[in-house]
């Protein structure tokens, strides 16, 4: 074939060689043929191809001899100059890929400068274990501790309040306490998932545990009910939203295939905190009194804030998205994610009423002794039902990771029906019946605070995740509002909190709660890999 004089040069290897990218000092690939040897002594003129004459190109052999003459030259002249000149010979696209890393790391989201980010959310890129993501687990535990150890406890404080401080009252009124708690930790997520996505945890950690551990440190001064909700509802739910999404969140930066199993670890922490405060109450509440009691527990709160702060870390770049204190509504366009907030909703109308009211019907079926002591000894149900709460947070977050998330969330959600009807409708005054319940619905309700976020996660970008939660959370808030104040409502049907009437609208109201529930995780499931059985998902 005859080519012309320019294309012949464009078509031969060595002309199409380019020069490294930004970097002026080091010898270019150009200057690099001017020193090869000259196969034409001095004084001879190199033959000149005569117009329409044909130009040849090195073969094959001599262009391998060639390049690998220019590479020998090109790395002596890197090792010969100074670090960073050595550093900058490599190709443009290596070059470019260093800058962005440094950019990324300069940006200083998330856990700071030092953290490692990784520019694709495949599963290969999350460490998916060893020391460092281990102990972010172990600083969410301690987070969540400070959280859903209160939750867990709420029977606890609902029982005590219902018969010292606020007696007077009726028992919708008491429920608001506690339903206005739960409402301002998962709706103020709505505003701290952003905030976390785009500026990291360590802050919000922060400031979460100060909030956290003044409302017990107050707690005990309080006795008027405006001032119970101002301290325990306002304060307290500030510090437990601001403690919650990134306790959740730093988890999905660390963990991928097995985030199931991590979360579950750390969400152990409610179960432990519903054990350990139940039966630590029991005995101080005689003994210190209610300001004392509470006071030990915010200082042990202090110290588990303190860890927390120090621990919780994220590794994943900053999301790019602006911070806005209005929620995503784009979110709620796919219908899966809608139909997982929905179960969230229903989800916490199902779990909330038995944590709050398990004490409260033990005494009212005289569970446990006579009087005062009845309710102190019947706390004891409530440090059962978050053992096997233990249980059901740690092995349904293992299974979901090869089972499919949906697929046991789905189950676990079934299987509270089955306990709250087969084992607490017919309990009565039988204490044998309501410490199977009690065990049975701790194992069974165990995964779904901790097995949620996991699915959630499972529709959406880790560097999102924040977002995605918080939207959730803002959704499932409005049904721990209105959950125990409708619990409260149903219980005074029949003329009292004693009335058999009351105890089987509260009953059938969790029951069919978690009923809807599952047929909305169940839904997820359908819409993404269909009725097919064995699909995991």
């Amino acid at each position: 074939m005859t080519l012309a004089l320019h294309n012949a040069d464009d078509s031969c290897l060595i002309n199409q060689t380019v020069p490294a990218v930004g970097v002026a000092s080091s010898p270019s690939v150009h200057d690099e043929k001017s020193q090869l040897p000259n196969p034409h002594p001095a004084g001879a003129n190199p033959p000149h191809p005569e117009p329409g004459a044909p130009v040849s190109c090195p073969s094959a052999e001599e262009d391998e001899k060639h390049g690998d003459h220019v590479a020998d030259k090109s790395t002596a002249a890197a090792e010969a100059a100074p670090t960073s000149s050595r550093e900058s010979v490599v190709a443009g696209d290596s070059v470019h890929a260093r800058a962005d890393a440094d950019a990324d790391a300069n940006a200083g989201g998330g856990g700071g400068g030092d953290n490692e980010y990784d520019d694709d959310d495949d599963d290969d890129d999350f460490p998916e274990g060893g020391l460092r993501a281990w102990l972010v687990v172990l600083g969410s535990f301690c987070a969540m501790l400070s959280v859903y150890g209160l939750i867990n406890s709420a029977a606890v404080f609902e029982s005590y309040f219902s018969t010292h401080q606020l007696a007077g009252y009726n028992p919708s009124a008491i429920g608001w306490i506690f339903s206005v708690y739960l409402f301002v930790v998962f709706f103020a997520g709505v505003q701290v998932g952003p905030i976390f996505d785009r500026h990291g945890p360590r802050v919000l950690v922060t400031v979460g545990g100060v909030l956290v551990v003044a409302s017990q440190l107050l707690l005990g001064l309080c006795k008027e009910y405006y001032q119970i909700l101002l301290t325990y509802s306002i304060l307290g739910g500030l510090g437990g939203a601001l403690l919650n999404v990134p306790a959740y969140g730093v988890i999905a930066h660390f963990f991928r295939v097995r985030r199931g199993l991590a979360t579950g670890i750390a969400s152990t922490a409610g179960s432990i905190g519903g054990i350990v405060l139940p039966v630590y109450l029991q005995w101080a509440l005689p003994r210190l009194g209610f300001g004392w009691s509470t006071r030990a527990v915010g200082f042990v709160l202090l110290l588990l804030s303190a860890i927390a702060t120090l621990l919780v870390r994220a590794r994943l770049p900053p999301s790019p998205r602006p911070v806005t204190v209005l929620p995503d509504w784009s979110l709620f366009r796919d219908l899966k994610f809608l139909l997982c907030c929905v179960g969230v909703w229903f989800m916490e109308w199902g779990i909330f009423t038995p944590l709050t009211y398990i004490v409260s019907y033990a005494v009212a079926h005289g569970q446990g002794g006579e009087g005062a002591s009845a309710a102190t000894d019947a706390y004891t149900l409530l440090a059962l039902l978050n053992a096997g709460s233990f249980f059901g947070r740690f092995l349904p977050g293992f299974l979901a990771d090869r089972l499919g998330r949906f697929n046991v969330i789905t189950l676990t959600n079934g299987l509270c029906v089955a306990a709250i009807l087969c084992l607490w409708l017919p309990a009565g005054d039988s204490r044998a019946m309501l410490i199977a319940f009690a065990v049975a619905f701790g194992f069974a309700s165990g995964s779904n605070l901790g097995l949620y976020p996991v699915c959630v996660g499972q529709l959406c970008d880790s560097r999102d995740y924040g977002r995605f939660y918080s939207t959730t959370l803002m959704v499932g808030s409005f049904g721990t509002l209105t959950s125990l104040p409708i619990a409260g409502a149903l219980l005074g049907i029949g003329g009292g909190a004693a009335s058999d009437q009351g105890w089987l609208a509260l009953i059938l109201f969790a029951a069919l709660s978690y009923a809807i529930a599952m047929s909305c995780f169940l839904g997820v499931r359908v819409l993404a890999v269909s009725w097919r059985v064995k699909e995991v998902y």
